[in-house]
């Protein structure tokens, strides 16, 4: 692979992937439109032994992927530098973060787990291409440079983009679709590695949903201080279940005002079932024990998907529901 000039976000083989910049969707012409995917960014660079795989910290995650890392060997050209996301399917072909968890991690997955959980490498940058940096060409000229790589191989994909539509028209197909959200991108933008830019501009979908308040969390510096909040929702066998966590949303006096709340309603024992509580000792040794409630509140929160896990994707809490009958909180189905 011919050696490329030092440029800064460049460490060794590690290449620092731009950021976008939250936001609404862009109006007018200008923007290119991309699907939003929910998985593991990652930038990589060919060479005569494969696709080296980076995590966004600098890590070499290409032995835990190797259906992507052994595709470049047997058809694409040494020398490119790409930047793209991991993802995992479901049956509808959406990006499944539930199903990669599983593969995260994982320093060489089994042939079983190979099988049963197969990945992509959704390439949606092209960095460097024949020991030359691409990155101060515009966006539009890199895109047609990737479009001309033939990427579309087992293991690989490009994204389409849309130039021709409104941002918010395919926002709201996104949407329909129970995708993460859009990425839209300045023509003209230039990339920076390692920095946040606002030529390109990310905006997820957000969705709301009604929760039951089963336990709450301490701040792990102040042990009377509340850190999250632990939330539920009714089963269809009319169980309690756990749905997850939220820690983001509060304002202090928010999170006061909860407490003020939750320790009247304080027992000994958690009123809620699942495997996400049974399991959640063992995965977090170091985290402050939980005080159970007696699931008597009702909250707001939203989130960006309701994984197969059973657990919200990114909630944020919105406040109290005392409107609302904890009975009729149910649970959602997967999205």
């Amino acid at each position: 692979m011919a050696e490329l000039p030092a440029v800064p976000g460049v460490t060794g083989g590690f290449v620092a992937p731009m950021l976008p910049t939250a936001g609404p969707v862009p109006a007018g012409a200008g923007w290119a439109i991309e699907i939003k995917f929910d998985g593991v960014r990652a930038t990589s660079r060919t060479g005569p032994g494969g696709l080296r795989l980076f995590s966004r910290n600098a890590r070499d995650i290409s032995a835990s992927y190797p259906e992507i890392a052994t595709t470049a060997a047997s058809g694409l050209e040494d020398g490119l530098v790409l930047d793209g996301e991991i993802v995992a399917l479901d049956e509808r072909g959406r990006p499944d973060f539930g199903s990669l968890q599983q593969r995260m991690g994982v320093t060489h997955p089994t042939a079983a787990l190979l099988e049963r959980l197969p990945v992509q490498y959704v390439v949606f940058d092209v960095l460097a291409r024949a020991g030359m940096w691409l990155i101060d060409l515009p966006y539009v000229e890199r895109r047609a440079i990737l479009a001309d790589l033939d990427l579309e191989q087992p293991g690989l994909r490009v994204p389409a983009n849309f130039t021709d539509i409104s941002g918010e028209l395919v926002l709201a197909s996104v949407a329909q679709q129970g995708l993460e959200g859009v990425v839209a991108k300045r023509l003209t933008s230039t990339y920076r590695p390692g920095r946040r830019s606002r030529g390109w501009i990310k905006t997820p979908i957000r969705h709301s949903a009604e929760v039951i308040i089963a336990g709450w969390y301490p701040a792990t510096a102040a042990q009377h201080v509340l850190g999250s909040l632990l939330l539920a929702a009714y089963g269809e066998d009319g169980q309690l279940v756990h749905v997850g966590d939220v820690g983001t949303g509060f304002t202090d006096a928010a999170r006061r005002a909860l407490l003020q709340d939750l320790r009247p309603l304080a027992r000994d024992n958690p009123a809620v079932t699942g495997s996400l509580v049974q399991g959640w000792r063992g995965r977090n040794p170091r985290r402050a024990p939980i005080h159970w409630v007696k699931p008597q509140l009702v909250g707001e929160i939203e989130y960006r998907s309701f994984g197969r896990d059973g657990a919200f994707r990114h909630p944020s809490w919105r406040g109290l529901r005392p409107d609302r009958d904890p009975r009729e909180v149910e649970r959602l189905r997967p999205t």
